[in-house]
């Protein structure tokens, strides 16, 4: 640094400080080193935003600036922002979705309490039936435990059950260049999440199944798993409703973790 650089930064070191020290962003705490998203798979659930503790976690701005009252809304794809993570400090939290509409807003209909620890990424998923009387849904959160080391050359992918009315089901996957169909990790229950498992990149037909393979139930098609990105395919709905369009049948979620 030359002797006319270091002046000009103590100039601007003595403006800002003569404008008061209220002007400058608290940075000596330290980074959040946690994160999690949020996923409304609560069958007829109303559309919710997402709380830990008291604060406010996700929340949808209409085009006037005003919050919307749409909140994130059930379904595959509802999920807070995108899939994108929200970063949170490490510690115990009572997770909750609350009502965005105007009426009943904020009431809390799904509560979970849960120890985040430092570097770990966490998902909460509404899940099971909406209570309209009680207005209530049950939840659930887990750790997504994805690789710290990646295999640039693989996909990385996991299975997590929230169809409160499936036995334990397993994810099969079925590349649709080659044909080969193999399970994507062991059997798992409902509120579980599998273990990643490396799969070749490529495109895949994808079924879950009973543990006991006598049924096959959610289905999704020309899914692509692209190298060295992770993802978690979670089912969600009523397994009893096979239908291909209504928005209370059993189905599969498909979001990236990284």
């Amino acid at each position: 640094m030359n002797k006319h650089t270091s002046l000009a930064v103590l100039l601007c070191a003595a403006v800002l400080t003569a404008c008061g020290t209220k002007q400058f962003q608290d940075i000596t705490s330290p980074p959040a080193q946690s994160k999690i998203r949020f996923f409304n798979f609560g069958v007829n659930a109303p559309g919710v935003n997402f709380y830990a503790n008291t604060t406010k976690m996700t929340a949808i701005s209409s085009t006037s600036g005003v919050e919307s009252t749409t909140g994130v809304v059930y379904g595959a794809g509802g999920v807070s922002s995108t899939g994108y993570y929200t970063a949170i400090a490490p510690g115990s939290y009572t997770f909750s979705g609350n009502i965005a509409a105007a009426t009943d807003k904020d009431l809390a209909i799904s509560k979970v309490t849960s120890s985040l620890t430092a570097g770990s990424a966490y998902s909460f998923y509404m899940s099971g039936f909406y209570d309209a009387t009680a207005k209530s849904v049950e939840g659930f959160v887990v750790a997504d435990n994805y690789p710290a080391t990646i295999d640039w050359t693989q996909s990385y992918v996991r299975f997590v059950n929230a169809v409160s009315n499936a036995n334990p089901m397993v994810l099969y996957a079925k590349n649709q260049t080659t044909t080969t169909e193999s399970a994507v990790g062991a059997a798992t229950a409902y509120k579980a999440a599998g273990a990643f498992v490396a799969i070749p990149s490529g495109v895949y037909d994808l079924t879950a199944r009973f543990a006991d393979q006598t049924n096959a139930f959610p289905t999704r098609v020309g899914v692509s798993f692209v190298a060295g990105k992770v993802y978690t395919v979670s089912a969600l709905g009523d397994i009893t409703v096979q239908s291909t369009t209504l928005t209370n049948r059993a189905r599969l979620d498909n979001t990236a973790n990284r």
